[in-house]
């Protein structure tokens, strides 16, 4: 069982100067690390379920008893630590209601389709919000066994080692990371206008099937830039604050600074972002 902690009642960043944010911040993290690696073990042992067990649950969006059962077990953990806390998760309560309060952002299984394959690219998501405030998050690259964690002024790590963004500026040498509008086909006539501007500027444009892992790719300094147009709260919120403890910067589609929240997500270092903004809003 996880380790038994006390309640916040909420009382945590957000409200600056109220306790010692760093330090409960730096423990919330440590809670999703460990709800994400029991569920990582599970999903490592579990069977990929046969094509016919698939639930189609949007536009080629799928879901199975893995996801809900994952997400349960990450629930369960996260609530015996943090009782007067609430889960946000994609397959079992993705309408939440308010951020009011500590709330956990989950993605149990982010990269569902690519898992179904046996493509290794996938990954456990979870956040810790507080008033509607990112304060945590870790992703876990379960294929590779890499954990990305980063907590308000505390940096953005992968395992033990310090992770920040990168330091390229000349778009001819960057390479992009993205998310195909595949949700939302009536978008893909503008993310095509996109691509078209950004595909011959760049070095590369790389689509792998979650977006918690390419945000946390950016914050690792391997991405220099990412976006995507259409992307729910459980795909981004542990993204955004490794980009932001990394030095980067993370923007919905107008430029303002991304929350936990439906949306489109600009993202990298901060030359890089400023490039992308561009590219994306054509001027």
């Amino acid at each position: 069982m996880p380790e038994k902690t006390r309640a916040i009642a909420g009382k945590l960043p957000g409200r600056l100067g109220r306790g010692n944010t760093r330090s409960d911040a730096a423990r919330l993290a440590r809670l999703a690390e460990r709800a994400a690696a029991r569920a990582a073990g599970y999903l490592l042992n579990v069977a990929r379920p046969d094509p016919s067990q698939w639930t189609v649950k949007g536009h080629h969006d799928f879901v199975t008893d893995v996801d809900r059962t994952a997400e349960r077990r990450i629930r369960d953990d996260l609530l015996s630590a943090e009782a007067d806390g609430r889960v946000l998760g994609e397959e079992l309560t993705p309408e939440g209601g308010s951020l009011d309060g500590l709330v956990w952002i989950v993605d149990p299984l982010d990269g569902t389709t690519n898992f179904l394959h046996g493509y290794p690219w996938w990954s456990v998501s979870i956040a810790a919000v507080v008033d509607g405030d990112i304060i945590a998050g870790t992703v876990f690259q379960v294929p590779t066994h890499r954990r990305y964690t980063a907590w308000r002024d505390g940096g953005s790590w992968c395992g033990p080692a310090r992770i920040a963004v990168s330091s390229v500026t000349d778009p001819g040498q960057a390479l992009i990371g993205t998310g195909f509008p595949f949700k939302t086909p009536d978008d893909l006539p503008a993310y095509l206008e996109q691509c078209a501007r950004i595909l011959p500027a760049t070095a590369g444009v790389r689509r792998a099937g979650s977006a918690a892992i390419d945000l946390a790719t950016v914050a690792a300094g391997q991405f220099d830039a990412f976006w995507e147009l259409t992307l729910a709260p459980w795909d981004t919120a542990a993204g955004i604050i490794l980009i932001r403890e990394a030095g980067g910067v993370v923007t919905d589609l107008d430029g303002a600074p991304a929350r936990a929240q439906h949306g489109g997500v600009v993202a990298g270092n901060p030359v890089m972002h400023e490039w992308l903004m561009q590219q994306i809003l054509h001027r």
